[in-house]
C-alpha cells in the first residue's frame, strides 16, 4: 500500500508541541459533534498538556508523520494508573497506551489500528502480556472502535475525580493487519532516505 511506504512512526520531538496542541484541539471539536466532551473540560485538557509534555521530554510519546514530515497521529506509552489497575490486575504484565490520536485528515487511512499493533509488537518484545487502555467512560463509541480491534472491556472504574475508567485490553503480539506494519525511523535517518523497521526499545 502506498500509505505503508510514505508514513512512519518516529519519537515525538519538542517542535512537534504545536503540531500535538493543534491535532489534540481538532479531535476536541470533532468529538464534540460526536456529543461527546472527552478532553473538553480546562482543567482536565491542562492537566493532560503537561503530562503530554513530559511523555515527550521522558521519550514516551510518538508521532505518526507523512512523506512531508506532517504529523498525522500520535500515540504515548506510560506507567500504570493507579486509578485504575490494582495489584490484583498484575500491572507490571502491561503496556499502558494512552492519547491516541488521528488527524481528521488522515481518516480512513487505518493509522489507529496500525499505531497499535505497533503497540502490541512492542509489548510482546518486551515480554508483556497485555496492551492496556482507559477512555472516557461515557464514550461508548470510541469503546466500540477498541473493541473492533480487538480489546475486551475489563470493567468500569469510577473515582469520582477522574472521568475515564472504562478498562479495556488486548493480548500483546495480537495484529490487526500484519501485512501493512508501519515503519519506525527518526528524522535524521529519513533524510539519509533510510527507513528502519524494527521496533525500538524504550523505557518504562
Amino acid at each position: 500500500m502506498k500509505s505503508a511506504q510514505t508514513e512512519y512512526l518516529r519519537p515525538a520531538a519538542s517542535e512537534d508541541v504545536p503540531a500535538l496542541l493543534a491535532l489534540r484541539a481538532e479531535a476536541e471539536g470533532w468529538l464534540r459533534t460526536k456529543g461527546t466532551d472527552q478532553w473538553s473540560d480546562p482543567e482536565t485538557g491542562e492537566r493532560a498538556i503537561s503530562k503530554w509534555r513530559a511523555s515527550i521530554d521522558e521519550g514516551r510519546a510518538w508521532v505518526v508523520v507523512g512523506e512531508h514530515d506532517e504529523v498525522l497521529a500520535t500515540v504515548s506509552r506510560g506507567p500504570v494508573d493507579r486509578d485504575f489497575w490494582t495489584d490484583a490486575d498484575h500491572p507490571e504484565t502491561a503496556l499502558y497506551l494512552y492519547k491516541l490520536i488521528v488527524a481528521r485528515e488522515a481518516s480512513g487511512r487505518q493509522l489507529g489500528m496500525r499505531v497499535i499493533d505497533w503497540m502490541s509488537r512492542l509489548a510482546a518484545l518486551e515480554g508483556r502480556s497485555w496492551v492496556r487502555i482507559d477512555t472516557w467512560r461515557t464514550n461508548s463509541g470510541l469503546h466500540a472502535y477498541y473493541e473492533r480491534l480487538g480489546f475486551k472491556h475489563v470493567r468500569t472504574e469510577e473515582p469520582s475525580h477522574r472521568r475515564s475508567g472504562w478498562l479495556a485490553q488486548r493480548p500483546a503480539g495480537e495484529l490487526a493487519m500484519p501485512h501493512d506494519l508501519l515503519p519506525v525511523s527518526s528524522r535524521e535517518s529519513r533524510r539519509r532516505e533510510t527507513t528502519g523497521r524494527e521496533v525500538p526499545s524504550q523505557r518504562g
